[in-house]
């Protein structure tokens, strides 16, 4: 699941970042939100992380206008402001939760996942192709009625792989949203993690659903390229 962080505190923004990474969920961050205007413009999320006192335009006009879009991708404020009158503003304005700072980040990673289970309730989540099923929200992931163990980053690659199923994906576009956006491409972490995965998705099962297309990337389908 893709989350965006729109803090202008670069300390707490890596602190955030790092630690939802950490639990496999593909972050995007930005400092104010003009940057997340553009983010959001192109992008989709599940789940926005937004400070309310961002330099400019504020954290809570950022959050009017995507109600005002009917935008209603949900947002969970985070804010030292800490007045009741605070609190109540934020919800009325569509804020999902609201987040006190200074938080733990066991408390945040606590209401995120309470944000995407309330979500999910509104429509499935599953995602799946062949006879491979990821469920984002309780991160269960199971292949011809076996359940497979992955690690956080070996889940994520997996997720990105099914969310474009049928899609050729180059090696840039999995490591801008599995990794940091950052991250030296010129590293060989892809072919390292897709060789991980291979041995827990593919390996064990009759059908290979991840295929190498030479020179340009990787797809999950359930026949070769």
């Amino acid at each position: 699941m893709s989350i965006l962080i729109v803090e202008d505190e670069l300390r707490v923004r890596a602190f955030i970042t790092r630690g939802l990474a950490e639990e496999g969920f593909r972050v995007r961050e930005c400092a104010d939100a003009l940057q997340a205007q553009d983010l959001l413009r192109n992008e989709r999320f599940e789940l926005i992380l937004l400070d309310w006192m961002l330099a400019g335009v504020s954290g809570f006009d950022l959050l009017q206008g995507l109600r005002a879009r009917r935008d209603v991708t949900p947002v969970l404020m985070l804010t030292a402001r800490d007045a009741v009158a605070d609190r109540i503003a934020a919800l009325n304005a569509g804020a999902d939760d609201y987040l006190v700072k200074p938080f733990s980040f066991d408390e945040l990673l606590a209401r995120v996942r309470a944000i995407l289970r309330r979500v999910a309730g509104r429509a499935s989540p599953l995602l799946s192709h062949a006879d491979l099923t990821l469920d984002p929200v309780t991160r269960k992931v199971v292949r011809a009625g076996q359940e497979l163990s992955l690690t956080a980053r070996e889940y994520a690659l997996l997720q990105f792989l099914l969310e474009h199923a049928g899609e050729v994906v180059s090696r840039t576009r999995i490591v801008q949203a599995v990794w940091d956006h950052d991250f030296e491409t010129f590293s060989n972490v892809v072919e390292v993690y897709i060789r991980y995965l291979r041995a827990k998705v593919d390996e064990p099962f009759e059908t290979r659903l991840i295929h190498t297309v030479r020179g340009v990337g990787y797809v999950l389908r359930s026949h070769s390229p």
